[in-house]
């Protein structure tokens, strides 16, 4: 009698503002979940993105993140349920190590960053897509979330986080516009909530997300 062979895993990436919810949102879902920030590039990396008019690293750019490593991280994982990820330190700017991520025989799990709607229509084309999410919850209340808890986790300098924060509240009608135009689905954390239980069950959501044909340019001031 012959095993058969668990089915493939897929993904739902969940991007938003920084401070949008993501990480509160996966972890209420239950499923598992794979961290996009760990992709981020190291700092001495020479290809790193600057803010304009500025000396500091514009980590909100997508050029500040590997989006090749991640999508195969992504992929492993949905075909062969574990696969090896770096882990990345963004007080320190840097990769301190590697972890195994194991997602077991579970039928769907999480990607979730700031950047995660970079790489939607890859996931698609590899067939591994189950949703794509957005959130938003705000500009105020965001900036306010966001610096409370960078600020908590000694992320980065005070003065570098007020400017970051200030440039990102201007900023986040169009960060969101961007990554909804790249195919994600905009919604807050109880809608996503719905959709995240909907597709553990197989169910498909409740209205496609599509990309549009011409994506806000990603923010770089």
């Amino acid at each position: 009698m012959s095993i058969l062979s668990p089915s493939p895993a897929r993904v739902v990436l969940l991007c938003g503002p920084s401070g949008s919810g993501k990480s509160l949102v996966s972890a209420r879902s239950g499923l598992p979940v794979l961290r996009l920030d760990d992709f981020y590039k190291e700092g001495d990396d020479p290809t790193l993105p600057q803010v304009a008019g500025s000396s500091d690293i514009d980590w909100d750019h997508p050029g500040s993140w590997d989006a090749d490593v991640a999508v195969t991280a992504i992929v492993e994982l949905c075909r062969t349920g574990r696969t090896d990820v770096p882990v990345y330190d963004i007080s320190l700017s840097a990769r301190t190590g590697t972890e195994a991520v194991d997602v077991g025989r579970t039928p769907l799990f999480i990607a979730e960053g700031i950047f995660a709607a970079e790489v939607i229509t890859r996931c698609r084309e590899l067939g591994v897509l189950a949703d794509a999410l957005c959130l938003s919850r705000g500009s105020v209340r965001t900036f306010r979330r966001r610096f409370l808890r960078d600020l908590k986790e000694g992320r980065k300098s005070v003065p570098f986080l007020l400017r970051r924060g200030w440039r990102l509240m201007r900023l986040e009608r169009s960060i969101v516009a961007r990554q909804t135009g790249l195919g994600a689905y905009a919604c807050d954390k109880d809608e996503a909530l719905g959709r995240l239980a909907a597709a553990a069950v197989g169910r498909r959501p409740a209205a496609a997300s599509t990309p549009a044909p011409d994506p806000a340019p990603a923010p770089t001031s």
